[in-house]
């Protein structure tokens, strides 16, 4: 004769809860698509290959997750690199990288294209170049060992005062 182990109720009404939370499926977010061609040309988005291919999935990844955060599922949000410049200078170690700030002169620049569409219609498209000469003056939104903070930091302004406007507006 086969042996039933007692379930408490709690280990039913628990598995019960994960079974209805996967069930009701989340607002759907909408779409952030990021292109980079010809990036082996862009001004510095550093010195080896691996360290380039780092660099635009670092900011993929950035830009992916605020449209996760920001877009309705019926937005999409496209950014085509034309041109990046990081932050200070890189200097080849025999460890990889070093990036030297400054301030100033080597600011992070970015020049981008950009398209906002809902529901199929274009709210707003153009190109961009983006700056920060004060980059060291302010403080990171972003704590202080990220990666890429002071790109991360001016995107994040830009798509506040540029995009994040156009996502409330009527279509």
């Amino acid at each position: 004769m086969a042996q039933r182990h007692p379930t408490s109720r709690a280990v039913w009404l628990a598995a019960l809860l994960v079974a209805l939370a996967g069930a009701v499926a989340p607002a759907a977010a909408g779409e952030v698509r990021v292109v980079a061609r010809a990036a082996d040309r862009f001004a510095d988005i550093g010195i080896a290959r691996s360290e380039r291919e780092r660099t635009l999935a670092a900011l993929e990844s950035h830009l992916v997750d605020w449209g996760r955060r920001h877009l309705k599922g019926d937005q999409s949000l496209t950014i085509e690199w034309l041109d990046i410049d990081l932050s200070g200078t890189a200097q080849p170690t025999a460890r990889g990288e070093l990036r030297t700030l400054r301030g100033g002169a080597d600011a992070p620049r970015l020049h981008l294209r950009y398209a906002l569409q809902a529901r199929g219609a274009t709210l707003a498209q153009g190109e961009e170049r983006l700056t920060d000469l004060g980059y060291l003056e302010r403080l990171p939104a972003v704590p202080a060992d990220e990666p890429l903070r002071h790109e991360k930091r001016l995107l994040d302004r830009w798509l506040e005062s540029r995009i994040v406007p156009l996502l409330g507006a009527p279509q």
